[in-house]
């Protein structure tokens, strides 16, 4: 088994004891980090960054000497599964993600090619197996993928969305269809995250960025079940140390207890639930994660310590937290806030794990 110098995130999703809350960012390696901009730039654009396993490692590394942050996440995409099945992924400044061949039909679904992620994503590979060298053991590394559902949204509308009103044709006009490419998602994420714990990622999590878009039956028929198949599917122990799962669906707050019967081992927190009503409804089942407002980064150090005060005596005594924003870190949020919210975390947790 390989050492850990600080394994308290991993600790902590497993409610183990800890001496102190642990803490890390989603979106931590990233555009709010002049240094990250530098190797983007010099990568040549985003997809190119990702692609390139030292650069990948470079920019997951870069927050770690900023902050006393307790875990790494592999500097990835959510959205590699569906350009690996061939959808022409490139990015529109200004506009997000886009795909030159998005699926429209039944015959598109059934035309996606199954991968081999140590094949079409072996660049994603490449960057665990380097980043966890480079770490040499001082923090866990997180590897992680997007659902079947909040990837169907992307493959389906051609990118981003605010109405996702082709998604939801599909969904209700021609649910088989979309059931056919959930599930071929659930069998790619599935391999997808396996591999990367094989790589060497040492807890995986699931994003269901646009799960909260869904009526609550709608959401365990497209999203939920396809989420559960994917955390019955996975290695959950590697390296002689389990793997933990994190399921984490952003405006999921009114299913906390359905995502907490899937048997992951962590469910992560928007910002739009009390993490005191949250731990009352699911906390003897799972660890939580969460769940400041990535937006109180903009105000005054002052008051940013307030907020982490009151969600760590929000969610009180014992372990079972581990302390994140309630979703990415705003771009335009100054490094040296981000900097205090880490600082703060550790120092007011620890009279929680006496």
């Amino acid at each position: 088994m390989s050492q850990l110098k600080n394994d308290r995130y991993l600790r902590a999703l497993l409610k183990q004891p800890v001496d102190m809350t642990p803490v890390w960012m989603m979106r931590q390696a990233g555009r709010y980090l002049p240094e990250y901009r530098e190797v983007r730039a010099q990568a040549g654009d985003f997809m190119s960054l990702c692609k390139n396993p030292e650069l990948a490692c470079e920019v997951t590394l870069q927050p770690l000497r900023r902050f006393e942050l307790d875990a790494a996440i592999l500097f990835s995409d959510i959205l590699t599964i569906p350009d690996a099945m061939g959808l022409g992924l490139y990015f529109e400044t200004g506009e997000g993600p886009r795909f030159k061949k998005p699926v429209t039909s039944k015959a598109d679904v059934e035309a996606l090619p199954l991968f081999d992620p140590e094949q079409e994503l072996g660049y994603v590979m490449d960057a665990v197996r380097t980043i966890r060298k480079n770490l040499q053991g001082a923090v866990p590394l997180i590897g992680f993928s997007g659902s079947p559902w909040t990837l169907a949204t992307y493959m389906v509308e051609g990118g981003s969305s605010k109405a996702f009103t082709k998604i939801k044709k599909m969904a209700f006009a021609e649910p088989q269809t979309l059931h056919l490419l959930l599930d071929k998602l659930a069998d790619s994420v599935t391999s997808y995250l396996n591999a990367q714990i094989a790589a060497g990622a040492q807890s995986v999590m699931i994003f269901d960025t646009w799960g909260g878009v869904l009526s609550p039956r709608d959401y365990e028929l497209f999203s939920l079940q396809y989420m559960a198949k994917i955390v019955d599917g996975l290695t959950r122990e590697a390296d002689g140390r389990k793997v933990p799962v994190t399921l984490f669906t952003k405006n999921g707050g009114m299913w906390l207890e359905k995502i907490a019967a899937t048997g992951c081992d962590a469910v992560g927190l928007d910002w739009t639930i009390n993490i005191a009503d949250a731990k009352a409804r699911v906390g003897d089942k799972v660890a939580l994660q969460g769940n400041m407002d990535p937006s109180m980064l903009y105000a005054p150090p002052a008051r940013i310590e307030e907020e982490v005060q009151t969600i760590l005596a929000g969610f009180g005594q014992g372990s079972g937290h581990v302390f994140n924003l309630g979703h990415g870190i705003h771009p335009d949020v100054p490094p040296e806030h981000a900097k205090v919210f880490v600082d703060a975390i550790h120092r007011y947790s620890q009279q929680y794990h006496k």
